[in-house]
């Protein structure tokens, strides 16, 4: 599995997304219809759309970008290390910005790949999405459009564990107990990020916590490939 894949051409990153207000009063009238009617096959019985509101993030339309948390392998001398950086911050033009600036500088090679648990259904596509609302061009790397699937350089650490299978969901969090890696969960999990950020308004809070699954899905791709997963010490991060 995955033996031919290079590690070095390889940037892990997951995202984190609120809803783009803080509340469902909040939303304007046209934008409170709207999630009205997105919601109106899951709201039944005593549940309200005003209810769900705290899913909104998960949805590109509704949602916003406040956190993108990548990696990369490097070698010193014989040992492998594993340097992380996070694009944070309220304004998601800025912040996307900034991270396509990396794409486009040092992932825009036939062999370079991205990699996120859950990416394809999620991560990869969201990103695009809230580009083009942005008014920004996809990287390359990202813009698959038009291409065939063995041109798409996407790896799913969710989808390498399936083999094909497409019956369920397994977790990030799930796999790292699985094969006994640290779980990413020691904090907060992802259905709490909203209140951090709107009402806490704890951003470091949460980059902690994106950088936390991007190393989980680092050791899981080792895994994966059979090899050591990092220390500590193996893990760097930059400012």
């Amino acid at each position: 599995m995955l033996d031919n894949v290079n590690l070095k051409n390889v940037l892990v990153l997951d995202i984190e997304a609120v809803p783009q207000y803080p509340s469902y009063d909040d939303l304007p009238p046209e934008w409170k219809s709207l999630w009205n009617h997105k919601m109106k096959h899951q709201a039944k019985d005593e549940i309200t759309p005003s209810d769900l509101y705290n899913r909104a993030g998960i949805y590109a339309e509704f949602g916003k970008i406040i956190c993108i948390s990548a990696g990369y392998f490097v070698s010193e001398g014989e040992k492998l290390k594993f340097r992380i950086k996070s694009f944070c911050g309220d304004n998601e033009t800025f912040l996307l910005g900034e991270f396509n600036e990396l794409l486009d500088k040092s992932y825009n090679k036939e062999e370079h790949l991205l990699c996120a648990h859950n990416g394809k259904e999620f991560d990869f596509p969201y990103i695009a999405r809230r580009c083009l609302i942005n008014g920004l061009r996809i990287p390359a790397i990202l813009d698959i459009s038009g291409k065939k699937p063995w041109e798409v350089k996407h790896l799913d650490t969710m989808e390498i564990w399936k083999f094909g299978d497409f019956k369920n969901y397994t977790s990030l969090n799930l796999l790292a107990e699985v094969f006994k890696i640290e779980s990413p969960k020691t904090d907060i999990d992802g259905s709490q990020v909203w209140s951090v950020y709107w009402i806490d308004k704890d951003l470091d809070r949460i980059k902690n916590y994106c950088q936390k699954d991007v190393i989980t899905v680092a050791q899981l791709l080792l895994r994966f490939m059979r090899k050591d997963i990092l220390s500590d010490d193996d893990i760097v991060y930059a400012n």
